[in-house]
């Protein structure tokens, strides 16, 4: 039940767009001991999804009831069509 909870959280997520933020340090050694030399933090908006929103919509969302097979052939399905998507 739990893994349905947090995969439908993830879609509404997807669904609605999200702010994230990445962050990289270099270090470098100085006297013998790794010291931070340089920190770039890089936010992102990752804006919504229109298949996550239309998933929701459609009730497809619903995935409790999917084998671990149906849900790979789900996201195989998913990610051809993101593939799909780009190109055009």
């Amino acid at each position: 039940m739990e893994r349905d909870e947090s995969l439908q959280a993830a879609l509404k997520k997807c669904a609605v767009g999200f702010d994230t933020s990445e962050t990289v340090e270099e270090y470098a050694v100085q006297d013998g001991e790794l010291k931070l030399v340089k920190r770039k933090v890089t936010k992102r908006d990752i804006p919504p999804d229109i298949k996550a929103v239309k998933m929701l919509l459609d009730g497809e969302a619903d995935i409790g009831g999917l084998s671990d097979e149906q849900l790979e052939a789900e996201k195989q399905k998913l990610l051809k069509m993101l593939k799909e998507e780009d190109f055009d």
